[in-house]
């Protein structure tokens, strides 16, 4: 199991990058992409995704010591990523959390990559649907003047 540093040296070495050419193609300064590497600082959720975009890898990987698969749960970064603009790190993870724990369900199995699609989409709509309903109900209300 590699920390978040090792892998983000190792990917980058793996890409031929170096911490500069990581830096422009992320967007992220130098010297962060240093202490990161170095100093096992983990990013905010907003940095590791322009990190895992640039290095090609899921941010999940990035940020799971115990996992070994840098495209793990890459059919899910869409959604999350989605999540994250729209409502804020919080939902993206709470989507994160509902789409790992219903991935469980295609283990050993053999759905094809469209099934599987149509389900984060299905699992997806839901949640937005949701959170717009819940914002109807309990966001704040406009005042009529």
């Amino acid at each position: 199991m590699k920390a978040f540093g090792e892998k983000l040296v190792a990917r980058r070495a793996e890409l031929g990058l170096s911490q500069a050419e990581l830096s422009a193609k992320a967007g992220i300064g130098k010297r962060t992409i240093t202490s990161y590497e170095t100093d096992g600082r983990i990013p905010q959720p907003a940095q590791l995704y322009k990190l895992a975009k640039a290095l090609e890898v899921t941010p999940e990987y990035l940020k799971k010591d115990e996992v070994t698969n840098p495209l793990h749960g890459m059919e899910s970064m869409h959604y999350i990523e989605s999540a994250r603009r729209r409502y804020g790190a919080r939902q993206s993870r709470d989507v994160e959390t509902l789409l790992s724990a219903n991935a469980a369900l295609f283990a050993g199995g053999d759905i094809s990559e469209e099934a599987k699609d149509a389900f984060f989409q299905a699992v997806m709509k839901a949640y937005i649907d949701c959170k717009e309903a819940a914002k109807g109900t309990y966001g704040r209300k406009s005042k009529e003047k």
